[in-house]
């Protein structure tokens, strides 16, 4: 078993934690999968060790549109809580990995049985939408650079490495903004020594520049993040 494990898990009580994971079985994320297609039945739940998930919304002809990001911090399908077994978005994997799922009956019987896991995941799905608020503010009141800049830090966290695969068409599918804009932006975090990028790859140089030209939304949506998740049993 990986020593890398996922947030979520992590906050059960010890018990509570080894009779979970013996439920679920690992799963690999395969670059660019589609795990949950919008409008369709949820089969399983992940819990997301390594690698990370863009959740995707599809809208009339427009390109696709980023509207949240999973990684070991949270979960893929945590609306199971409230009954719903469909959402709005695509799940798609934004960077490769390996996770630990679990078959949504056996989820939801398991969130019955274990108060502390429904704890958990109740507050997860409280987060994330909390997250996806702030992000929507996000898209309407800042501009490309800085919101890059928050884009590829929260990749970074999530890749847990300097370096990742991502190209700029995909950065401007995910920030609902034309490449160009991507483009000239990347341009001059790479002119200021904050990235380096060739053929798909970005590493990430000067973490610390890179943070100073984020926009306030990265720091307050870390803020929330463990405000809400200060989970207690």
């Amino acid at each position: 078993m990986s020593d890398i494990e996922n947030h979520l898990i992590d906050l059960l009580p010890q018990t509570v934690k080894k009779q979970f994971i013996a439920l679920c079985e690992p799963f690999e994320l395969v670059l660019s999968a589609d795990l949950i297609e919008s409008g369709k039945e949820l089969t399983h739940a992940y819990f997301p060790r390594t690698g990370f998930i863009s959740l995707v919304v599809d809208i009339d002809s427009h390109p696709p549109l980023e509207v949240g990001m999973i990684g070991r911090e949270g979960m893929l399908g945590s609306e199971l809580i409230l009954g719903l077994t469909k959402t709005p978005w695509r799940a798609v994997v934004q960077g490769a990995g390996s996770c630990l799922r679990i078959a949504v009956k056996t989820f939801q019987k398991a969130m019955e049985d274990m108060p502390a896991l429904q704890a958990v995941v109740q507050r997860s799905l409280m987060t994330r939408l909390h997250q996806q608020s702030l992000a929507s503010a996000c898209e309407r009141f800042h501009p490309i650079g800085p919101r890059l800049a928050r884009w590829l830090l929260m990749s970074q966290d999530r890749a847990d490495s300097d370096q990742f695969h991502v190209t700029q068409e995909f950065i401007s599918l995910m920030l609902g903004v034309r490449r160009v804009g991507v483009t000239q932006s990347a341009s001059d975090f790479q002119k200021n020594g904050l990235i380096e990028y060739r053929r798909g790859e970005l590493k990430v140089l000067d973490r610390a520049g890179l943070e100073e030209e984020a926009c306030s939304c990265y720091e307050a949506d870390k803020l929330l993040y463990t405000e809400m998740m200060a989970v207690k049993f």
